[in-house]
């Protein structure tokens, strides 16, 4: 019977999804599902959820929920993390004020200075939670949901001996778009990627065997409508020559050439027909509406008679599965670098196909990546590495060089800018930094 402990369960969709996955498993379906979140509320919902799924299944499964992170933790196999330190509001400060400097971001949870921000606020909780598994659960799997997913990932991995991953659903989700455009079936499509999260590249795209790039080319090249979903992935295919793996929005806040005019951002930035081509703070406006109506929508889910008990797409159930002596699993996860990438820095977090069974984790070699993408990993790396060295030490001065060698924040703003900048975020985030002795930049 594995006992799986979810730290954050209030977050709805995934929790709620998570369930529904891991109890469509024959080796799962008597677990013990722990729920915990500090928000009372959510959690009283949330494990109304759960139990509704349970007895929609008629599962053998048993269902715990507690405010108490320590009581989740004890005897776990398997926890999974899907926190947010400080919240929608401290989010909305991330995204404001660099806007007021010319620092215009969609999403602000993976890189530039909201990502940065938000990985100083959040490493200290995650590694009380490694802290706590080391007590509680050392032989347990963590699998990390939250962003900034490389920072936090390198973070724990760098001073806990947990088995720690970290999983996003972009790398599994662009493929059915690419069976789309050529309509072909998404299940016949077959590929390699690899590079840091949010940054990965397709580096093989193949149909039956069959390298499917020139296609794909071919088609974002002639046909305006497939272009038009995703100009800013698109552009950087058509320049550089591989596809990336998250969408337009994510990835125009991460390189010089997007975001930096106002005439860029409108020309691809605003103009993409996909869920999200760019827009200025398009993701915290999505979740301060979800955020608005959350009990509204859960309250009708729970009135719904039927539900979908099939399961979906993401990674965490097939994981926790192999790992319990199920069927062994592959996917894509956040890892530590020994080698694996090796125009990458080592130890760093990359995300790259990795095995998992009854031992735990095996990351599967890739070599070099191109050089035009490894220049751009090697950036955003270079930052994020600046960044989780300033939390681990409470440098202030450190958290200035990195967000001085973000491509966003450099496009835009001067050296003295920049520092004027970071010094106004660490005062304001001051409640939620307490690894930080001084906030003060020199």
């Amino acid at each position: 019977m594995a006992r799986i402990a979810f730290i954050g369960a209030g977050s709805f969709g995934f929790t709620r999804g998570l369930v529904k996955d891991i109890l469509t498993f024959p080796n799962l379906r008597d677990s013990t599902l722990v729920l915990m979140d500090i928000d009372e509320e959510r959690l009283k919902y949330i494990t109304l959820a759960v139990k509704k799924i349970i007895e929609a299944g008629k599962y053998p499964a048993k269902v715990i929920s507690t405010t108490n992170r320590a009581e989740a933790l004890k005897k776990a196999d398997a926890v999974i993390c899907t926190i947010l330190a400080g919240g929608v509001n401290v989010w909305r400060h991330d995204i404001e004020i660099p806007k007021k400097y010319g620092v215009d971001m969609n999403v602000g949870d993976t890189r530039s200075v909201a990502g940065v921000f938000r990985a100083l606020r959040t490493i200290p909780v995650m590694l009380d939670i490694c802290r706590d598994m080391e007590r509680y659960c050392p032989d347990a799997i963590l699998l990390n949901y939250t962003n900034p997913m490389a920072m936090l990932c390198h973070a724990m991995q760098k001073v806990s001996k947990i088995k720690i991953t970290g999983l996003c659903h972009s790398v599994q989700g662009m493929p059915g778009r690419f069976a789309k455009w050529l309509n072909i079936p998404a299940d016949e499509i077959t590929y390699l990627s690899a590079g840091i999260n949010h940054l990965s590249w397709y580096l093989e795209l193949k149909h039956n065997g069959k390298d499917i790039y020139p296609q794909i080319r071919k088609v974002v090249s002639e046909n305006k409508k497939i272009y038009n979903e995703e100009l800013v992935r698109n552009e950087m295919f058509l320049h550089l020559g591989y596809y990336v793996t998250e969408s337009s929005g994510h990835n125009s806040e991460y390189n010089w050439w997007f975001r930096k005019r106002p005439d860029l951002l409108k020309k691809y930035c605003l103009k993409g027909t996909a869920w999200n081509p760019g827009e200025h703070a398009f993701i915290l406006k999505h979740y301060l509406a979800r955020d608005k109506n959350w009990k509204n929508d859960i309250k009708k889910w729970l009135a719904e008679k039927d539900i979908n008990l099939e399961r979906g797409h993401e990674y965490a159930a097939s994981i926790i599965n192999a790992y319990m002596g199920g069927e062994i699993f592959s996917f894509n996860g956040n890892v530590p670098n020994t080698g694996i990438i090796t125009n990458l820095p080592e130890g760093s977090c990359v995300e790259v196909p990795v095995f998992v069974d009854r031992m735990g984790f095996h990351p599967v070699h890739v070599g070099a990546l191109p050089p035009q993408l490894a220049v751009l990993n090697n950036v955003s790396v270079a930052v994020e590495n600046m960044a989780v060295d300033a939390s681990l030490s409470g440098d202030p001065m450190m958290v200035y060089y990195a967000i001085a060698n973000d491509p966003l924040s450099a496009a835009v703003l001067s050296l003295a800018e920049i520092k004027k900048m970071v010094q106004e975020m660490l005062l304001k985030n001051k409640a939620y930094l307490p690894q930080f002795k001084n906030l003060k930049i020199s």
